[in-house]
C-alpha cells in the first residue's frame, strides 16, 4: 500500500490536511494523519510510532511549529535525529511552520476571507505584515485579532484547507510542506525525478 502517514503536533494541522490533501494528492496514495497532543508528546512517540509502523512502503511527514522559542534548524535537527532512532530516517521528512500553523493562513487571506465568509479580508494582503507571515511573532494572535475572533483552531483550519492557494508563496514554510508531500508521493508512486 501506498501510505503517506502525517505525524502532526495537534488536532488544528489534522483538520486541514484533511481538506487540503484530497486536493492535490493522487487517488492511489493512503493518507494516515496521527494528531499529538503538542509538540512533547509528539517528540516523546515520535521514533516509536516510526519504528513500530508495520507498512514498509508509508513515507513519514513530520509537521510541528516552530514556535517563538526554538530556532528552527534545531528544532529539525532534534526531530531528524528522533526520525533515525526510528531506523527509519530515510523514510521520514521534518516541516516546520514558521512560526504556527496560521501563518499558512495568514499567507493566503483571500482564503481567510472565502471560508470564514469575512469581506474585506484579502485586500490586507499588501500589509507588509501580511506579505511575509513567517517573520510574523504570534501568528495566532494576528489571525484572531483580523477575523475578529471568527477563527476557530481546529474548525476555521478545516475550513480553510479547502481555500488555501497551493501556489502561494508567500509563506515558504507552506510550499515546503506543499513540494514535500508532492515529492514523496512521486517517489511513492514510482516517478520520483
Amino acid at each position: 500500500m501506498k501510505e503517506l502517514v502525517f505525524l502532526l503536533e495537534e488536532p488544528s494541522a489534522k483538520a486541514m490536511l484533511e481538506s487540503l490533501l484530497p486536493r492535490f494528492l493522487h487517488p492511489d496514495i493512503t493518507v494516515r494523519l496521527i494528531p499529538f497532543r503538542g509538540k512533547q508528546d509528539l517528540q516523546k512517540q515520535l521514533a516509536g510510532k516510526v519504528r513500530a509502523y508495520l507498512n514498509p512502503n508509508a513515507r513519514f511527514i513530520v509537521l510541528q511549529d516552530q514556535d517563538s522559542y526554538h530556532d528552527c534548524r534545531v528544532l529539525k535537527a532534534r526531530l531528524l535525529d528522533l526520525c533515525a532512532k526510528s531506523g527509519r530516517a530515510s523514510d521520514c521528512l521534518v516541516r516546520i511552520a514558521c512560526k504556527e500553523l496560521e501563518t499558512y493562513y495568514l499567507a493566503d487571506l483571500l482564503a481567510v476571507e472565502q471560508a470564514l465568509e469575512i469581506g474585506g479580508l484579502a485586500a490586507k494582503q499588501g500589509v507588509k505584515k501580511f506579505r511575509a507571515p513567517d517573520r510574523l511573532g504570534s501568528p495566532s494572535l494576528e489571525l484572531k485579532t483580523l477575523t475578529r475572533s471568527c477563527y476557530e483552531k481546529v474548525a476555521g483550519s478545516r475550513k480553510l484547507g479547502q481555500h488555501l492557494d497551493l501556489d502561494n508563496g508567500r509563506s515558504p514554510s507552506f510550499q515546503n510542506l506543499i513540494r514535500g508531500t508532492r515529492r514523496l508521493q512521486a517517489e511513492l508512486l514510482g516517478n520520483a525525478k
